[in-house]
């Protein structure tokens, strides 16, 4: 694609103020190569690691077509009419790892299993056929698994209910006893499992908890990550009846919720899932991603001692100091500063600022004072010996060394 092409897609790219394309390319090396085609002309493409990634993520998006169905009809089951606003739904597009136009193909795709309804409030989906293999929790499938594993590693001779009940706690975790108590006494209601008919529950009641905290259990076991933001689910208290302090109650349950509050909006996570902040299972999209985090980290020019790779033979070369990155950028930037200066703008330097994408903040420059003293011109020590010896008399001597006399 030519950078002039890319220029037109500056506001979906979520740049609204004017920036050097080449420079933000450049700052990716493992992600974008630039080639040059004639004259003034630029292009930039994948670079072949970069291509494997993409072509990997189009198979597993194709194969794992099936599996976002799924969650979608899951998703309406548990609703109270079994029908969404597709607005609603946009906002866990990235959590579910739907595509990007979802609503044009998956949502259009399967009407035996849903269908896109007009409604006042806009386009919605709306369930069609309702499966009861599908109406199983993944809290209900956890649970089996639990209790068969603790039966073979009990291993007793004789079986018999514990006198009390325990609670598992998170490791890290330390609550105060009456915390524990509340725990244990919401574990004691019934699980409402988050498929059942709820319109029957009262606001406020520990069964209507029960259920809100079973769908946003089976909510975020959708998730690619198994985790979203607070605000996510919010958008999702008419179809669910969630009650208004919803952060409120995932805080009442650090048993099987975590909320975090880094960054500016809240996310909650879910525990069972992590060991060691790390997921336990991790999806396909989410290796993928990864795979492709660890190109973008790639730096432009490595540091000092740093293992060099090479990329086309897939060899490590050892010493690539930072002057010799220094001296390539410089060469690099001579040759694109002419097209750099044909495609910015004239008001570009009124915009500089701590958020420009140039490439003199990439790296400092490296420290040529090794001595610490002051600079000063070098000079050979053949000119040096020569001065010292033109300020010296010339005595005349025999080759013999003894002095001649002076006439």
């Amino acid at each position: 694609m030519s950078l002039r092409d890319l220029g037109r897609y500056r506001r979906e790219l979520g740049l609204t103020r004017k920036r050097r394309f080449i420079a933000l390319l450049k700052r990716f090396p493992a992600v974008f190569e630039i080639v040059e085609e004639g004259v003034y002309s630029l292009r930039f493409r994948l670079t072949p690691e970069a291509d494997r990634v993409y072509l990997e993520e189009l198979k597993a998006r194709n194969e794992m077509e099936g599996l976002l169905v799924i969650k979608l009809r899951k998703l309406l089951m548990m609703s109270l009419e079994k029908r969404i606003l597709l607005e609603k739904i946009a906002h866990l597009r990235t959590d579910f790892g739907l595509p990007l136009e979802f609503r044009d193909t998956i949502c259009q795709r399967y009407p035996q299993y849903f269908k896109v309804v007009q409604t006042g409030r806009g386009p919605a989906l709306e369930l069609t056929h309702w499966d009861p293999e599908l109406a199983i929790s993944a809290a209900e499938i956890s649970e089996e698994e639990n209790q068969a594993r603790e039966i073979e590693e009990r291993n007793l001779i004789i079986d018999r209910p514990p006198k009390f009940n325990r609670v598992k706690l998170p490791k890290g975790l330390n609550l105060s006893k009456g915390e524990m108590r509340r725990i244990s006494k919401f574990r004691e209601i019934p699980y409402i499992s988050p498929y059942s008919d709820f319109s029957a529950l009262k606001a406020g009641t520990p069964e209507k908890e029960k259920h809100a905290c079973a769908v946003i259990h089976e909510m975020l076991s959708f998730c690619v990550e198994k985790r979203t933001l607070v605000d996510h689910l919010t958008h999702f208290r008419e179809e669910f009846r969630f009650s208004q302090q919803l952060r409120g109650m995932l805080i009442r349950h650090p048993d099987m919720f975590y909320v975090s509050l880094k960054g500016e909006r809240d996310s909650v996570f879910l525990r069972e899932a992590y060991r060691n902040s790390q997921l336990i299972e991790k999806d396909r999209l989410l290796i993928i991603k990864e795979k492709l985090r660890s190109l973008v980290a790639v730096p432009r020019y490595p540091k000092r001692g740093a293992p060099r790779i090479d990329r086309v033979n897939g060899d490590e070369a050892e010493g690539a100091d930072s002057e010799e990155g220094e001296e390539r950028g410089e060469v690099e930037d001579e040759e694109w500063s002419d097209v750099d200066n044909l495609m910015t703008d004239e008001d570009e330097d009124d915009d500089e600022d701590e958020d420009n994408w140039s490439d003199e903040d990439d790296e400092t420059p490296p420290d040529f004072d090794d001595g610490g003293g002051d600079l000063s011109l070098g000079i050979s020590k053949q000119v040096e010996k020569s001065r010292n010896n033109e300020d010296k008399a010339l005595v005349p001597m025999f080759p013999d060394g003894r002095p001649r006399e002076r006439w």
